[in-house]
Order: C-alpha cells, then structure tokens, then sequence
C-alpha cells in the first residue's frame, strides 16, 4: 500500500496570475502551476489554485486531508494602502499632541519634484478624528500625571456616535510602560465593543512617536480587510478538511492565519517578501553567494539584495506614503510590470507606467476590455512572447495589440516597432534606477552581484538590463514565474519582538539587558508553543540596534547567544564598528574612540519547517526531443543547423532599427544540463518567457537554471 501522502501547498496572488506551488513530503515531488487572479474576489483564484495544484499531483478535493500546510502570500495589505483606501480611521493620544500627524517629520521630496511648492499630502486620520485624553508616562515608564478615565470614555462613546469603528492608540512612552494604553483599550472595549482596535505598545514597543504611531494607524487601517480576507479563505479551506493555513510576513516568515489578523502590518510586503527569500535559496544551492532579485509581476517589479543566502532586512521601510517600522525584508517596489500602461505626457513624451492594467481589463492583447497599450502588449507585437500565455490556456490577441500600438505611434510620429522597442527601453530603465536603488546609492557596486530574475514578466528584459547595469551574470530558475509561491515552502514561522532601551554603552548594566532579553525571549517562546512547535523546536535569534552618540538612526547587529556579561557587551560593540563600516562604505566611517549608545533590543522567534531539495539534474537527461544535440553543444542563435535542431521558429524584433529575425524556439523543459542556447533565440515555458537576444548566451546548470551571459565573456573565460 502507498504510504499516506503529506502535501504542502504555497500559493502567492499577483496582480495578474495566482502563483501556485505543491510540494509533497512524501515523495520530495513538486509541480507548479498558474491561474488567472480574482481582483473581485482574490480567495475564488486561490481556492482555484489549490485545486489546480492538487490535480496535477492525483489528488481532487475529496483529498483534502493529505494537506499538511497552506502557506500564502497576499497583497491585500499592500494594495490597500497604495490605493488609499483608508476608511474612517480614528487616532487615540495624549492631550496636546493632537497635532503629531500633521507636524510629522521636516523631510520633503527631493527637489519638489518640478514644482518650486510642496503640499504635504492628507495625513492618514483627518484632524476631526483625532483626541487626546489626558494622562502620562516619562522614558522610563514611571507616571507623571494619572490616566483620565473619565475623558477616556467619554471620547470612546463620541468615536461609537461618529461611526469611526477603526481606532490607534499611541500614547507617550507606552514602549516603556504599557498600562495606560491597555487601559484604554479595555475602555473602548466597554464604551464601543464593535470597534478594531490597535494599540502601539503590542504593534511596535519601540520609541520615536510618530513612526510608532504612524506604525499602529497602519495596522489598524489594514485590520478589517485582512481579517475578512483571511477568514473567507479559512472558511473554504474547511471544505477541504481545514489544512493548517499560514500567512507571509513581511520580515521572511510565515504566521497561522488565526494570528496574524492580530498583526495584520506584518503582512505589508508578504509576496515580495516570499520571491526574495525563494531567490535566495535557488541561488545559494547554484553557488552565487551576491545577488540581486528582481520579481516582475503585471503591475510592478521588485528588488532587493541578497549577500551569503540572507536577504537584507530593514524597519524604515514604507508602503505608499505611509512609513512602517515593522522588520521587513529590503524591498524596493517600481511600476514596471507586464501591465504597466504607456502614456503620453502633457510634454509629449513617452511614459511608461506607474499605472497598471491589471488582470481586469489588463493589457490589450488580452481581448477582455483594455484599451491602454502595456509593456506585455509591446512584448507580444515585437513577437519576444508567444501569441499566448500559460502553454496555450490564454491566447493573446496580436491584431488587437498591433492596433493600440499603431495608435500611439502615429501619436509620436514612429512605427509600430520603434514605439514598441521604446516601451520596453523605459520599462527597462525603470527596473535599472530601483537596482541602482538598492546598490549604488548604498555603497554597493552593482557589477559585484548576480542578478536572478523571476516572475511573469521577471526576466523579459534581462538582456538590456545587463547592458544597463553592467551586471555580467543573470540567473533565471526553472518555473520562474513560481519562485515567490516556491519562497512560501523554504521560510519557517517567525515572530519578532522588541524593547526599547536607550543607554550609552559606559553605563549599560548587563544585568538590565539580560532581563529585557529574556522577556522577550519567553513571548517568543510562548507564541511558537502556541503555533505548535515543542520547546526543542525552537530557535532564537538575539540582535541590537545601536548607535554612535549624537546619531539620530541605528545600526544592528547580532547578540551573542548565552549569558550576557561585560564580555558579551564587548563584542557587540566591536561587531557594531565593523557593521557601521560596512553600511556607509569608507574607513572613516567607524570610530572604536566614540561613545556607543544602545537603543533597541530585539528577539525573533524561529520555528523551522521542511523546505524542499532542489536537486541536480541526472547528468543523463536526455536532450531536447528531435533536436539531435549532445549534452554541451549549442543551440540556436548563429549556428547554420540550429534549424534542423529547432521544432519552431517565429519572427522577433529586438532592435527595432534591424527589424524582425527569425529567432528559434525553445521549450525550456527539453534543456538539459550543459545545453548552450545562443541568441538570438526565445526560451518559453509554462509560467514565462525569456528571450536571449544577440550577443548573448544561455547556459543549464546542473539545477537547471539558465545561466545568461553575454557571448564575448563568455569566450573570454568571464562567466
């Protein structure tokens, strides 16, 4: 008899596609698939995603009890809060600092864009539903004047008269004594039962009033929606015997369900959070220890920068206009995806997104509505992706797209081709300036790093970003367009927790941080007990954020693991020198003579799961079916029999100056390790498409990953 079979599912919901992975632990199987995203309703593409996924491994709805997990990236948060979509949102302070949001901070875009004026935006709570109740806490947590519960009610009962049912509470110095907070919150329990209500001394305990209270209206504002979301899907999870289902978060793991709609803000960069993480592993295993990611998704692609395996992660990160504070993975979003809309400025020039089509109507050639030319419509016309998509499920409608590009060409007063070809060279552009964000403008030189492109559109315009950048190797795994869905199955539960401590590093008592430490180790410990793992499973991770004094932002590094002693201390110290070298990239830039101010401690609780093998490929698989090659010789591009070699061929335009070739293509699951692919020539899989363009390699590694290079460095030895 088959032994019973242990499945985990990871199902990541683009703009576009629902990205869906099925690994079973029985068997070390994995398949991928993809279905279209339900923007009306985003858990019908995912309930349709577990379904897929569960078919091509032999097992239909009836089967549900072989499920072991369901672990998920949403964007739901994120697309909230780009979009605006707060709703009568109300903010809960100290009397007197009512006016926190509107004073903020003195920073203003750079340059004022082209404007000699600069307007701040709405704050995030109009100042109408904003009150303050009397009552305070010093630094150190002591009572300077008692809380008012008297006003305490009596603004809960004007909140419940006024409707407003989403409330922050963020008083002073509630990171070092909770209590006032609290009880507002068991007012507001009594006075407005029907209220969300976050409080900032569980979202972020940490100091700096207005990023923590910034931090809190975030969660609450993104309550609601998450909560309804994740419970629909649980709901129809129960159909399939009620798997354990999971959530990504944004600082690399993952969270039951039932607990992060008590943490809905650590979900804001759940999906590029999951691409990163699964990049980062498909490297590592490749032997690239320095790489860049770049996720192309319908609406936007994301960066960041992986060193040695570990994403680099960060708390000044922001969504939209609003700053988060949370851990989260260094992510850098643009709006440059596959439906990214090309427009026209009142100038006259050529735009390319941040405006997106998305899956309803989306892009032109996708017959469903769309009247705006995108970057995928310039694809399909210029013939660098098949006249249709997922291996033939959705045919693209080519006459259509030709039609909107004629229009907008005859706009600029170019051919079809050049209008085409200057689409994409923006699109390009666009992903180039957010790579340089993450490198050049931190120090990093970007030629030092792989970059791995995945993603739907991830790896369309590899070629010119590496003439761009001057990056001279890419990755691109097998199923690339399923990495983040992949990312979901490798990350183990993770919970992070943080005190703020301020002390100069002379006067630090290690006894206090020892204390501190421990405390935050035991909620870490009681939340992994709670999400089911033994007290052998769990692993914990110590880390600090300090300072020069006089400093204004931090720098953090580990804390050892063991009593913390005078010795302990010492080492993170010296840690913290190198590091602050290390950030801002000059020798000057560390002084062991200065004094060294401690700030915030920090423990994330780690409770580790199965990840997949990604395994070599036999050395004896064999070649592409009727190609007659051996493993190691080339394929397409410039070679006089590559036709005999190649089942089909189309027309592709990569410049539009020389015009359309006629370019080989090749279906990527034939490729066998050590197959060399010379543009120009087009690999084409399930999820996605990358055309080589002349001048340029291919390689398969023994994973399967195709190796690009250009052609010259390659002959050089450079690869």
């Amino acid at each position: 008899m088959r032994p019973p079979r242990s499945i985990r599912i990871g199902i990541d919901t683009g703009g576009t596609f629902t990205d869906v992975v099925v690994f079973d632990e029985t068997t070390g199987e994995v398949v991928t698939t993809k279905t279209p995203s339900t923007p009306h309703d985003p858990a019908e593409g995912f309930l349709a995603g577990v379904e897929k996924g569960l078919g091509l491994i032999g097992l239909g709805a009836e089967d549900g009890q072989a499920i072991a997990a369901v672990s998920h990236g949403t964007t739901v948060a994120t697309n909230q809060l780009l979009e605006g979509k707060v709703d009568r949102l109300g903010f809960i302070t100290n009397t007197g600092y009512e006016a926190m949001l509107e004073i903020a901070r003195q920073s203003v875009p750079d340059g004022y864009g082209n404007s000699y004026f600069w307007v701040k935006p709405d704050r995030i709570v109009a100042r109408d539903r904003v009150k303050g109740v009397e009552g305070r806490m010093d630094f150190e947590g002591t009572e300077v004047r008692p809380f008012d519960e008297a006003g305490a009610r009596e603004v809960a009962r004007w909140f419940r008269e006024q409707g407003v049912g989403t409330l922050g509470v963020s008083f002073l110095h509630s990171y070092a004594n909770p209590a006032h907070e609290e009880r507002m919150r068991e007012i507001l329990t009594d006075e407005h039962p029907d209220a969300v209500v976050s409080i900032s001394s569980e979202v972020l305990r940490e100091y700096r009033e207005y990023e923590r209270s910034m931090t809190t209206l975030v969660d609450a504002a993104v309550k609601p929606r998450l909560r309804s979301y994740v419970g629909n899907i649980k709901g129809r999870l129960a159909e399939l015997g009620g798997p354990p289902f999971y959530v990504m978060k944004s600082n690399g793991g993952v969270l039951s369900a039932d607990e992060v709609v008590h943490q809905p803000i650590t979900t804001v960069l759940s999906g590029p959070a999951a691409g990163a993480l699964g990049a980062a592993l498909i490297a590592k295993v490749a032997g690239f220890s320095r790489i860049l990611t770049s996720d192309g998704g319908g609406t936007s692609t994301d960066v960041s920068v992986v060193i040695d395996g570990e994403p680099t992660l960060t708390t000044e990160g922001s969504v939209g206009a609003f700053p988060s504070k949370i851990p989260m993975i260094d992510v850098v979003t643009v709006g440059a995806g596959g439906g990214s809309i090309a427009w026209l400025s009142p100038e006259g020039s050529l735009k390319v997104g941040p405006q997106s089509a998305g899956a309803a109507p989306g892009p032109i050639c996708y017959g469903s509505g769309g009247a705006d030319v995108t970057v995928t419509d310039a694809h399909v016309v210029l013939g660098r992706i098949p006249p249709h998509l997922l291996g033939g499920e959705i045919p693209l409608d080519v006459p259509a797209a030709r039609a909107g590009l004629e229009a907008l060409a005859g706009k600029l007063a170019m051919t079809p081709e050049a209008c085409a070809t200057g689409i994409l060279e923006i699109s390009a552009w666009n992903q180039a300036n957010a790579l340089r964000q993450v490198t050049v403008k931190r120090g990093l030189d970007v030629r030092d790093f792989t970059l791995v492109t995945f993603g739907g559109s991830g790896s369309l315009l590899l070629c010119r970003l590496m003439d761009v950048l001057g990056i001279p190797t890419v990755l691109v795994p097998p199923n690339p367009g399923n990495v983040s869905a992949f990312g979901l199955l490798t990350v183990d539960v993770k919970n992070d927790y943080v005190q703020t401590h301020v002390s100069l590093a002379s006067a630090l008592d290690p006894g206090d941080v020892a204390a501190i430490l421990d405390a935050l180790t035991a909620r870490a410990a009681e939340a992994l007990t709670g999400e089911g793992f033994t007290a052998e499973q769990h692993q914990f991770a110590r880390t600090a954020d300090l300072r020069y004094f006089g400093q204004a932002f931090e720098v953090r590094v580990p804390v050892p693991d063991g009593p913390v002693t005078a010795a302990t201390l010492a080492v993170v110290a010296d840690r913290f020198h190198a590091e602050h070298r290390s950030t801002y990239g000059y020798d000057f830039a560390s002084d062991p003579t200065q004094q060294v101010e401690w700030v915030n401690l920090r423990v994330s609780g780690i409770g580790p799961i199965q990840r997949p093998e990604i395994r070599k490929a036999g050395l004896d698989t064999p070649p592409p079916s009727g190609s007659g090659h051996s493993t190691g010789e080339s394929v397409g591009g410039r070679e006089a029999s590559a036709s005999e070699r190649i089942e089909t061929a189309r027309p592709v335009c990569f410049d539009a100056a020389e015009g359309y070739v006629d370019a080989p293509i090749l279906w990527r699951p034939d490729l066998a390790p050590g197959v060399r692919v010379e543009g120009p020539a087009i690999v084409e899989e399930f999820g996605s498409t990358v055309p080589i363009h002349p001048g340029f390699t291919a390689t398969v590694d023994a994973y399967l990953n195709l190796i690009v290079t250009r052609a010259h460095e390659e002959e050089a030895g450079g690869a």
